[in-house]
């Protein structure tokens, strides 16, 4: 299946700012069972944007405005083909618990063990791992589709019930929050049953039969574990879903402090407002991809001092 995926962000400021500096992690990753035919990204006010690949392979742009301004678009705009993952068992034996150490020095994945920023066991994470009877239980994959669909039915949905920096309690002690909440929780229980376990950025292709929790014209976070003989799987826990040929992976990272779609600061004492616009349709497969563009912009990325930061929730 191949994804037309465009994503509008725009900042508006209640006063015009002098500069603006921002980090944005928009390009689909290109592994696994999905490769980013074309990626796109363009500013208004126009200027120079760099790339790089962090130490994961998340592929992040920068660039600075320097110039005073009262509105900053970014338009991002990907087309992703996605393969069906490879069919996932209904269970894996026993022994797989024993299995999980060893995967831990081949993969590197230490650091997906211990608490994170977002994701780290409270006094509350611990009430509701009692109140769901969260334990191990016969194998790892069983346990973790346990835990996604609990989590489903224990949280209602409700957009703009936290907020973008919340921390896992909000969530928790209302029980309910966005998919960035529901993948913050399934990370820290599953963190303490030993199982590595990592925050998934993206899109989710939403169809009419389907009837997903989640905005059809917001990004997405999902849940990613490390299992023996399978490798990462994909847990969606707003949607109680394996994550599907649907789900089109941004970056992966501890949890969302470490993958946000944009993360910026500005100088001036203005206030800012947010616009977030996403949408993911099916497309034809692409044709030859035209020659680059000699005059796109690239460009720097400066220091920012007096600066307000800005970022945006995943929903």
């Amino acid at each position: 299946m191949y994804y037309s995926i465009r994503h509008v962000t725009r900042f508006r400021y209640s006063s015009p700012v002098s500069e603006s500096v921002m980090e944005v992690r928009m390009q689909p990753r290109d592994d696994g069972n999905q490769n980013c035919q074309r990626f796109q990204l363009q500013t208004v006010p126009r200027t120079r944007i760099q790339n790089y690949f962090d130490h994961v392979g998340n592929a992040v742009h920068h660039f600075n405005v320097p110039s005073r301004h009262s509105i900053l678009t970014i338009t991002a705009a990907a087309l992703v083909r996605v393969l069906p993952p490879d069919p996932i068992p209904e269970a894996l034996a026993p022994e797989t618990w024993d299995a999980l150490g060893g995967l831990l020095d081949g993969y590197g994945v230490w650091d997906l063990l211990q608490p994170s920023h977002f994701a780290h066991p409270t006094e509350a994470l611990r009430a509701l791992a009692a109140d769901l009877k969260i334990e191990r239980g016969p194998d790892p994959l069983t346990t973790l589709r346990t835990i996604n669909s609990a989590i489903n039915q224990a949280f209602e949905y409700a957009p703009q019930t936290t907020r973008v920096d919340s921390p896992i309690d909000e969530a928790l002690s209302r029980r309910r929050g966005v998919c960035q909440d529901f993948a913050h929780v399934m990370i820290a229980l599953v963190r303490e049953l030993g199982i590595p376990c990592r925050y998934v950025s993206g899109y989710l292709f939403h169809r009419r039969e389907d009837q997903d929790r989640s905005q059809a014209d917001a990004t997405h976070a999902w849940v990613e574990a490390l299992l023996p003989d399978l490798g990462w799987v994909g847990f969606d826990p707003t949607n109680d879903l394996l994550a599907s040929a649907r789900h089109v992976r941004v970056a992966v990272g501890r949890d969302y402090d470490d993958v946000p779609p944009t993360r910026g600061v500005y100088k001036g004492g203005a206030l800012g407002e947010l616009e977030v616009s996403v949408r993911v349709a099916p497309s034809e497969a692409p044709p030859p991809p035209p020659d680059p563009d000699p005059d796109e912009p690239r460009g720097g990325w400066p220091t920012s001092e007096e600066s307000q930061e800005q970022q945006q929730q995943q929903q």
